[in-house]
């Protein structure tokens, strides 16, 4: 049974939790074959910190916003860590883009050409000046390299170069910064993904020294993968560095978190919250990773970081007592009967509590509604060319 004081307990974890947004989810994007731009959307990277303020304002709990250079760039990046200040959040991971040049068509840290891989290399120096402007202390990357065909390079000099330049970039780093490496098991290669799945992504952190950990996203997985699993193996390493939260029912979709299977969310959030792995200071950094390409970014944004918190929540409300005497007495019914029960608790209430506690409006969707914001972007945004993805 839950008691008064495990709930006390999960209202005061729940007001610590934080969750990172990504700047790109306010601009317009979406499938391959179509983005539908949407009025009111931001213009440039100070129009999408604002936006991202909005979701920080009614829900409490998302004070980062990471940026995806060179999407991202301005002429003065201190100048939009000092905009990000003044909305009330700050300047979170910055990610770099080694997909989007012509030169990497066959690969960037992996591509057979030094000077290709050289020019992937210093890119990631340029995000490190952006990190040192803005106050970031996390590099993330994605390498779409791989190959779309047996014979076209070989599979392990590939693996060599991407270890070399790696270490290259991770020598650049300040002491107090960090790499996260994210890994995707297809696209846009379609043979061989140069880092396809969270063990290739370990070894090369684990290369690369302690300040070098891997980065999940949740839509990364071949259908049928136990990422609770690999979130458990991970923590157990000490190198879960940080989430990209989505859903998927097919492959990468991106849609919001906890659409397509709330349950495999909590699952996630049950190991997290037994390792302790919630908490501010576990160095696991959660963050949303989506494309809103129908839907409102911002109410969007706003609905998948309340998906969260509902998950942590009954993450949380596991009577972790009764879970372990089951799990010790082999008792296998009683034991999921414990997880069922929490996942089937209704948290609503005890989040809308918690914000309540915070200060802030306990229906955070209803309450930006009601700010009037989103017609006020739509009449002062006129002009210019509006930021979508791959811009």
């Amino acid at each position: 049974m839950v008691g008064t004081d495990q709930i006390a307990a999960a209202q005061a974890a729940l007001q610590q939790q934080t969750i990172e947004l990504p700047s790109w989810a306010f601009g317009n994007s979406g499938t391959r074959f179509k983005v539908f731009a949407q009025a009111g959307v931001p213009r440039d990277p100070f129009e999408k910190i604002a936006d991202a303020a909005q979701v920080h304002r009614y829900t409490g709990v998302a004070p980062r916003v990471s940026l995806h250079i060179p999407w991202d760039l301005v002429d003065d990046f201190g100048a939009l860590a000092r905009h990000a200040e003044d909305q009330g959040v700050r300047i979170g991971m910055i990610n770099s883009n080694v997909f989007q040049d012509d030169d990497f068509m066959l690969g960037s840290l992996a591509h057979p050409d030094p000077r290709v891989r050289a020019k992937a290399v210093d890119h990631h120096k340029q995000c490190i000046d952006v990190m040192r402007a803005t106050g970031s202390k996390d590099l993330k990357i994605w390498l779409s390299d791989g190959l779309n065909y047996p014979g076209q390079d070989s599979i392990r000099a590939r693996q060599d170069r991407i270890a070399e330049a790696l270490a290259e970039i991770y020598a650049a780093l300040d002491d107090d910064q960090h790499l996260v490496l994210e890994y995707k098991f297809f696209e846009p290669a379609f043979y061989v993904t140069d880092v396809p799945d969270w063990g290739t992504s370990l070894l090369h952190v684990m290369a690369l020294g302690d300040r070098a950990k891997v980065v999940l996203d949740t839509g990364h997985h071949a259908p049928g993968t136990n990422i609770e699993f690999v979130v458990a193996q991970l923590l157990r390493q000490g190198r879960l560095g940080a989430f990209d939260f989505n859903s998927r029912f097919y492959a990468d979709d991106d849609l919001m978190v906890g659409a397509a299977d709330p349950f495999q969310l909590f699952r996630i959030m049950h190991e997290i919250v037994s390792a302790g792995a919630h908490a501010p200071d576990s160095g696991v950094n959660f963050m949303l990773d989506q494309c809103h390409n129908i839907e409102p970014k911002i109410p969007a944004q706003i609905r998948s970081v309340m998906n969260v918190q509902e998950a942590t929540a009954k993450a949380l409300l596991v009577d972790a007592e009764a879970l372990a005497a089951a799990q010790r007495g082999g008792d296998v019914l009683g034991a999921h009967a414990v997880l069922m029960d929490a996942y089937d608790t209704d948290v609503r209430p005890l989040v809308a509590q918690v914000r309540e506690q915070m200060g802030l409006e306990p229906n955070p969707v209803a309450a930006y509604a009601a700010s009037g914001y989103a017609e006020k972007i739509v009449s002062e945004r006129v002009g210019g060319a509006q930021a979508g993805w791959g811009a």
